[in-house]
């Protein structure tokens, strides 16, 4: 276990947990979490990541790094009227559905089949709302906000990976500078909660398709393409069972998805991490041990975060989505044919406007296939 395999995977970890923790903690309000089910949320997901980590490395002698699903999370966050218990049981069935399609090859191709375009149109649809906040966050705390912004876009320039991190460190010491009181730190020994699920059929469609979607298309298949561009065959069926099943245990303790990482993933997987390819599968092990001391210490890090202006927070996940964001248009816009399709997509889903129970992601999904169809039907007459 090299000093490199260990700092990279501590880097990974770091920037994994410290850019998005605020949009985990987002969407735990937007179900009606209590404090103690959020901090058995984080404790629950932190585990979860280093359970399938640690497997995964162990049994394939490969480095697979694993993240909590960044775009699923901004879909929970988005959704109005579910409660933890319904939240609790679409995160269950999300896990088995994820686990499933390691196991049923044609679920897996039905995914395929949905156009990338508009894919990326519901993704982006998603992210959009939560970066247009960071507008309104500078706006009503320019003196924390617009310099968190600055050390964010200088910090990018020359390490886009710990940007994020960076500017939160900023928002952290402004925040303290200016007049927030520092609060009581303890260390509590967090536990989990158990949280009884709930199934409803609003739920599974409104929330547990999209969920799986975004997972899949945003989260899964780029950390395979990251394994493979790192010279990896990526365990594929296993990878699918392991996080899916992984997911749907902890996810009674309120664990969200976890699925398979990219940018975190490429930190732990290049040549300086370990000069011999076959002896890179440690930083795995490595991984999850961060992560398991991120899931012990949450206590510690949701108290100082909670004593923050909600501004800095709100800057914070604007930030960090920013490169999701650019992706997911990028996705959305690249196919000529599928364009106006996608934007609809992006359209329907941003309004963020329910109907018959059911979130916006999944109509705005129905909206952009059905005009694609259409489109590609005229097109053939």
């Amino acid at each position: 276990m090299r000093i490199s395999v260990i700092s990279a995977a501590f880097v990974a970890a770091l920037v994994g947990y410290g850019s998005t923790i605020a949009l985990v903690l987002a969407a735990a309000a937007a179900v009606g979490a209590s404090a103690e089910q959020t901090a058995s949320w984080v404790l629950a997901v932190c585990l979860a990541k280093a359970v399938g980590a640690a497997v995964l490395s162990t049994w394939h002698r490969v480095p697979v790094v694993l993240a909590w699903s960044t775009p699923g999370t901004a879909l929970i966050a988005a959704t109005e009227g579910l409660s933890i218990h319904q939240a609790v049981g679409a995160f269950v069935l999300t896990g088995l559905l994820i686990a499933l399609t390691g196991l049923i090859r044609p679920l897996g191709r039905a995914v395929a089949m949905i156009p990338d375009g508009i894919s990326g149109g519901m993704l982006a649809g998603v992210l959009l709302p939560f970066v247009l906040k960071g507008a309104g966050a500078a706006q009503a705390a320019p003196v924390l906000v617009l310099p968190m912004l600055a050390v964010f876009a200088l910090v990018r320039l020359k390490n886009p990976a710990v940007a994020v991190i960076a500017a939160l460190a900023a928002g952290l010491g402004l925040a303290f500078a200016t007049g927030t009181e520092w609060p009581a730190l303890t260390l509590p020994f967090p536990k989990l909660v158990l949280i009884w699920p709930e199934f409803q059929m609003g739920t599974v469609i409104g929330l547990v398709l999209p969920l799986y979607l975004v997972t899949m298309a945003s989260q899964n298949l780029p950390g395979f393409a990251t394994m493979r561009a790192a010279g990896y065959e990526p365990p594929v069926r296993s990878a699918l069972g392991v996080t899916g099943l992984v997911s749907s245990i902890f996810a009674f303790f309120g664990a969200h998805t976890v699925s398979m990482a990219a940018i975190t993933a490429a930190i732990c997987m290049g040549p300086d991490v370990h000069p011999v390819k076959e002896e890179r599968w440690k930083v795995g092990l490595a991984y999850a041990f961060f992560w398991l001391m991120l899931g012990l210490f949450s206590p510690v890090i949701l108290t100082l975060i909670a004593a923050l202006p909600p501004q800095v927070m709100l800057a914070l996940v604007a930030l960090a989505l920013l490169g999701a964001l650019t992706g997911a248009l990028a996705t959305a816009m690249a196919i000529p044919e599928q364009r106006f399709a996608a934007v609809l997509t992006l359209g329907v889903t941003a309004a963020g406007v329910p109907f018959l129970g059911i979130g916006a992601a999944f109509w705005g999904l129905v909206a952009g296939v059905g005009l694609y169809l259409m489109e590609r039907t005229a097109a053939r007459r």
